[in-house]
């Protein structure tokens, strides 16, 4: 059966992807659907919040620094890396998505939370906590699928999904789906592809990590069957 696997997510993450693909002998092909650009925002003042989170990696990168003396709340693991290299040092990583991090700060006594995000987001909520946003960054999304997918596609490359909105653009882009195999990093990803794939996995966990040891498993054994969490 084929290594080739699809990696749709925007840079740098993509890159990342692609490298521990390839120490897994996987053999992966990138080409992002989207591009990630910061976009002019209005800081507020840090004393009026008691934390920040982040919903994204990319929420990190261009959020600057003026907020990293407060604990920082974030969606999974890259979000925490990027937080870290952002310069934040009290870091609390949420297990899977934008209200596990609602139910940390719950827990924590926060009131008063400024979200960081892109201009395409989940708006997050919880009984008792306040959020004000901010869009710190844009994803400009690709028209056509970039020609190397549609080679990577042509040779029955799995297709790795890493978000929401590339599961919705890449489901608008890709046509027929009937021979198509699609690995999701999450149940929310999955639903947002929607069905009638030749293929559909979830990721026993919401990491890169373990969306790749997925793409390893069906890799190896060339599943064709609908497969609910990847184990």
């Amino acid at each position: 059966m084929s290594a080739r696997i699809l990696i749709l997510r925007p840079e740098p993450g993509a890159s990342v992807t692609a490298g521990r693909a390839r120490a897994a002998g996987l053999d992966p092909v990138a080409a992002p659907l989207f591009t990630i650009r910061p976009v002019d925002w209005d800081p507020p003042d840090p004393d009026d919040f008691d934390a920040v989170l982040l919903t994204s990696a990319n929420a990190a990168r261009h959020g600057g620094t003026r907020f990293i003396h407060l604990p920082c709340y974030t969606v999974g693991d890259a979000s925490g890396a990027a937080a870290r290299l952002a310069g934040y040092g009290d870091i609390r990583i949420g297990p899977s998505d934008g209200a596990a991090a609602a139910g940390l700060l719950a827990a924590a006594g926060a009131h008063h939370v400024l979200h960081l995000c892109g201009r395409d987001h989940v708006e997050v909520s919880a009984p008792g906590l306040s959020f004000e946003r901010r869009l710190v960054y844009t994803a400009e999304p690709v028209r056509d699928l970039p020609e190397p997918a549609r080679a990577a596609l042509a040779q029955g490359a799995l297709v790795l999904l890493h978000s929401a909105a590339a599961a919705t653009l890449f489901g608008a882009l890709a046509g027929e789906r009937g021979a198509l195999r699609i690995a999701s990093i999450s149940p929310a990803v999955a639903a947002a592809a929607g069905e009638g794939w030749a293929a559909s996995a979830v990721s026993g966990a919401p990491r890169d990590e373990a969306l790749l040891e997925l793409a390893v498993q069906l890799c190896q054994t060339g599943s064709t069957g609908e497969t609910g969490n990847g184990d």
